[in-house]
C-alpha cells in the first residue's frame, strides 16, 4: 500500500510542442510542482540531460524512469512526453534540446533503449562536464542574432551526442573510462614535459600498476609508446608546416637532446626529421 504520507509527483498537464524550427536548446531549474505531458510526443527528438537534482521520466509502457545528475534521456519522435521533478529531491537542473537531426547523426541517437521510444545513457563526471559545456553553447547559440546561429547550435548538440557515443554500451569500442579521460588530456596538455607514470596516476586518483593495466585496456597501448607516438606525430606536423630547425621541433615536442629524438623520429616514420621534411613540402 503505498505511503500516503510519500511525496507525490504533480499531476500531469497536456502542454502543446513548442515551436522549435531546426533546433531549440535551453537550461533552467525547476522545483517539485514541475511537470509536463504531450501525449502525441513532437516530431523531433528531444533530449534531456541532468545536471543536478532528479527528474521522473514517464514511458507509454508505464515505466518510470527516475533521473540523476548525470543521466541522459532521449525520446524519439512520436514518443509519450510525461516527464517532470522527481518529488523526493524537490529539484530538477535540466537541459534540454529539442532538434530535427541530419541524417548523419542517426548512429549517435541509437541509444540503449530503456522504454519504447526511450533511450538513457548514464554518463560520468569526467563526460558528464564535457556534455554540459556544448549543450550552454548550443543553448547560447540559439539566441545569437548574427552569422548562423542554428548551425552553431547544431554543432554544439552534435558534439554533445558524441561525447555520449564514447559511452554508449551499444557502440563497439569499449567506454572510455572518466580517470583514463583526464590523463588523456593531460597528456596533451603537457606533453613537452616530464611525465611520469606516479604523476599521471594521481592525476587519476589511481595507483600507478593500476592506471598502467586501465590505460592500456582502453587505449591499446602503454602510456610511454602513446606519448612518444603523440610527440612523433606532433613532431611531422611540425616539421611539415614549419621551417623550425630540428632542434627547436625537438625541443617543442619535449626532447631536449635532438639526436636522441631524431633516433627515435626515424624509428616511427622511417626516415630522419630533415629528409621527411624534404619529402613532404
Amino acid at each position: 500500500m503505498d505511503d500516503p504520507a510519500a511525496p507525490r509527483q504533480a499531476a500531469a498537464v497536456e502542454v502543446p510542442a513548442p515551436r522549435t524550427g531546426r533546433v531549440l536548446a535551453g537550461e533552467f531549474e525547476q522545483d517539485s510542482a514541475y511537470r509536463v505531458r504531450r501525449s502525441r510526443g513532437t516530431e523531433d527528438w528531444l533530449l534531456l540531460h541532468t545536471v543536478g537534482g532528479g527528474g521522473i521520466v514517464h514511458a507509454s509502457d508505464g515505466t518510470a524512469l527516475a533521473t540523476a545528475p548525470g543521466d541522459a534521456v532521449l525520446l524519439r519522435p512520436g514518443a509519450l512526453h510525461d516527464y517532470g521533478t522527481d518529488p523526493t529531491v524537490g529539484t530538477w537542473h535540466l537541459q534540454y534540446c529539442h532538434v530535427h537531426p541530419p541524417a548523419t547523426w542517426l548512429a549517435l541517437l541509437d541509444w540503449p533503449e530503456a522504454a519504447p521510444g526511450v533511450g538513457r545513457i548514464r554518463l560520468g563526471a569526467g563526460v558528464a562536464g564535457r556534455v554540459q559545456e556544448h549543450l550552454r553553447s548550443a543553448a547560447r547559440a540559439t539566441r545569437l542574432a548574427v552569422g548562423r546561429p542554428e548551425l552553431f547550435a547544431l554543432n554544439g548538440i552534435e558534439a554533445a551526442l558524441l561525447w555520449y557515443d564514447t559511452q554508449n554500451p551499444r557502440q563497439r569500442q569499449q567506454q572510455l573510462d572518466d580517470r583514463v579521460l583526464r590523463v588523456l588530456e593531460h597528456l596533451d596538455a603537457h606533453l613537452t614535459e616530464e611525465l611520469e607514470v606516479r604523476q599521471l596516476a594521481a592525476v587519476a586518483h589511481l595507483s600507478p600498476s593500476r592506471l598502467s593495466h586501465l590505460f592500456t585496456e582502453q587505449v591499446g597501448t602503454s602510456i610511454t609508446r602513446y606519448v612518444q607516438d603523440q610527440r612523433m606525430e606532433l613532431a611531422a606536423r611540425l616539421l611539415e608546416m614549419t621551417g623550425e630547425p630540428v632542434a627547436e621541433v625537438a625541443r617543442r615536442v619535449g626532447y631536449q637532446d635532438a639526436l636522441y629524438f631524431s633516433r627515435r623520429f626515424r624509428s616511427r616514420h622511417g626516415a630522419s626529421p630533415s629528409a621527411y621534411r624534404a619529402q613532404h613540402r
